[in-house]
C-alpha cells in the first residue's frame, strides 16, 4: 500500500476526464509532443481528474491510502482515466477522483509516479515523479524531459570569468557549476548551477543582480538558465552534484593551492534525467 502518512486529496467531482484520455491515446513511444499534450491534460484544474484507486479505507478518510506497483525499480500509484475505464478494470476496492494537480503534489515529494490505465492493452501509461514535480511546479517553469546532460561544448571563457569575478564579489555565492542541457522539446541552453550560503531576500537579489552584471558577456542567442544547487528533485542540480566540479568554488579559492587531481570541471559522459 502507499507509505504511510500520505494525505489523500479529498474527491473533487464525478465529470468525464474525455481530454486526458484523447491525449493518452496519441502516446507512443519517442511522441514526446503527445505526451507533453498530456502532461497539460492533466495539470488542467477540472479536465485534468483522475480516478485514484484506494488499496485502504475510503474517498476522504484519514486512512485512505493509495494502491501502489513498482515498475523497473520505481513505485506508481496506479490510476484510471473515467468511470468506464474504473468497470473495465475490474477494481473491486474504493476509489477517488482527484485533479491531477493535486495527485502530483501529493505524489512526488515521495519520489513516486502515477500510472495510468494499467489494465488497459499495452499496460497504460506511467508519468514519473520528475514529470508529477512539473505538474505541481508548473510545466513552464522546468524543461521537458527526458533531458539529455553533458559538459558544454561552446567555448565562452569571457562569460566565465566575468560570473566567477562577480560571483566573488557577492558573498552569497559558495560555488558555480554549469551544464549543457537538451531539453525533449525546445531548444538547448546553458544552465548555471547556483550554490548559495544565504536564501534571504537580500541575499537573493544579491545573486540575481551578479546574474544580470554578467549575462552581457554571453553570445547573442544563446539561452542562460539558473539552477538553485539546495533543490534536492531538480535533475539539473541532481547531475550537477553527481559529477560536474565547480568552475567558481570560494572556499577552494581561500585553500592554499593544491596539485590537480587530473582532469579539471565535468563528469566524462553524458548522462540522463
Amino acid at each position: 500500500m502507499f507509505p504511510e502518512g500520505a494525505v489523500i486529496v479529498s474527491a473533487s467531482g464525478t465529470t468525464s476526464t474525455g481530454q486526458v484520455e484523447h491525449m493518452l491515446r496519441q502516446v507512443t513511444p519517442g511522441r514526446y509532443d503527445a505526451y507533453e499534450a498530456l502532461l497539460r491534460a492533466l495539470a488542467t484544474p477540472s479536465a485534468g481528474q483522475v480516478w485514484m484507486l484506494l488499496w485502504h479505507g475510503q474517498a476522504g478518510s484519514p486512512d485512505a491510502q493509495y494502491a501502489n506497483m513498482e515498475v523497473e525499480g520505481y513505485g506508481y500509484a496506479p490510476c484510471v482515466t473515467s468511470a468506464q475505464e474504473l468497470s473495465a478494470s475490474g477494481w473491486n476496492r474504493s476509489y477517488e477522483v482527484v485533479d491531477g494537480v493535486d495527485v502530483a503534489r501529493t505524489l512526488y515529494p515521495d519520489h513516486y509516479g502515477l500510472w495510468l490505465n494499467p489494465h488497459a492493452p499495452g499496460g497504460g501509461v506511467g508519468i514519473p515523479w520528475l514529470d508529477l514535480r512539473r505538474i505541481a511546479t508548473g510545466l513552464d517553469r522546468q524543461p521537458a524531459g527526458p533531458l539529455r546532460l553533458s559538459e558544454p561544448g561552446i567555448e565562452i571563457p569571457q562569460f566565465y570569468a566575468l560570473l566567477a569575478q562577480n560571483a566573488h564579489r557577492t558573498p552569497a555565492v559558495r560555488s558555480l557549476r554549469r551544464a549543457w542541457v537538451q531539453p525533449a522539446l525546445g531548444a538547448p541552453y546553458l544552465a548555471i548551477g547556483l550554490d548559495v550560503y544565504d536564501t534571504s531576500p537580500p541575499a537573493v537579489d544579491s545573486v540575481r543582480s551578479m546574474m544580470l552584471q554578467s549575462i552581457g558577456a554571453v553570445p547573442d542567442g544563446l539561452p542562460v538558465s539558473t539552477v538553485a544547487m539546495s533543490d534536492e528533485d531538480d535533475p539539473i542540480a541532481m547531475w550537477m552534484r553527481a559529477g560536474a566540479r565547480p568552475f567558481y568554488d570560494r572556499e577552494a579559492h581561500a585553500a592554499p593551492a593544491q596539485a590537480p587531481a587530473g582532469g579539471y570541471g565535468y563528469p566524462p559522459a553524458q548522462g540522463r534525467y
